[in-house]
């Protein structure tokens, strides 16, 4: 069988300790191929947070296991699960959280100049913003390249905060209500972005939201319902 873009087997989390534990995952089970959009629904405080951050490496499950792009996350040290988040991983939430003092271009090339801040570079500058125009372009704001992200609209700077992920290839994006701050067009839009680039980048795509319509766009549905995926 080919590599998952995602395996997670029996993860547990819980928050607290002795009787005033709260346990917010039962055993959750997820397997996502490369290429895979999945919609995760449920309702809030219903855990769906809690596995974007294990997902996310942001945070450690009390039990099981998670491999994510072939790498077993839980023989990680913090170095390796930063290491990981930078190559492997891409993260939009539902604010753009674009800096306001940097160009789309730049907000958009931003990953890839962290990695080479840190010596984990594997292409020139010249390549990145290649890429860059490119990511932008294929999501419809590459005339924005030069804009402050104030002189955007919300769904065009989420375009961008999407293109932001995408920045370094990674196997994973992980979409925490990507939409819950734009109106039902901009968020229309957004959803068939994600759908056209997990296919076109084969980057599995987790997406966190409670837009049931919207959600139809997935290859999956998954509810989180008592601490566990159904």
């Amino acid at each position: 069988m080919a590599e998952a873009a995602v395996e997670a087997r029996a993860l547990r989390k819980s928050y607290g300790a002795g009787p005033a534990a709260v346990e917010v995952l039962r055993g959750v089970d997820l397997r996502l191929e490369p290429g895979e959009f999945v919609a995760v629904l449920g309702p809030s405080g219903s855990g769906k947070s809690t596995l974007l951050n294990l997902l996310g490496l942001m945070d450690r499950p009390d039990a099981g296991e998670l491999r994510l792009a072939g790498r077993d996350a839980g023989k990680l040290d913090e170095d390796g699960r930063a290491r990981a988040r930078g190559e492997a991983l891409g993260f939009v939430f539902q604010f753009d959280s674009l800096l306001p003092e940097f160009t789309i271009l730049e907000n958009t090339l931003m990953p890839a100049r962290i990695a080479r801040a840190r010596g984990a570079a594997t292409t020139a500058p010249a390549q990145d913003r290649e890429r860059a125009l490119a990511l932008l372009d294929s999501l419809g704001v590459a005339g924005l390249a030069d804009r402050f992200p104030a002189q955007t609209s919300g769904g065009e700077r989420q375009r961008c905060a999407i293109a932001r992920a995408l920045m370094r290839g990674p196997a994973v994006i992980l979409a925490d209500e990507p939409t819950g701050n734009l109106d039902r067009d901009n968020g229309a839009r957004v959803f068939a972005d994600f759908r056209r680039l997990s296919r076109d980048k084969r980057a599995a795509v987790v997406l966190v939201t409670h837009d049931e319509t919207q959600a139809r766009a997935a290859d999956r549905i998954l509810r989180m319902d008592g601490g566990v995926l159904r």
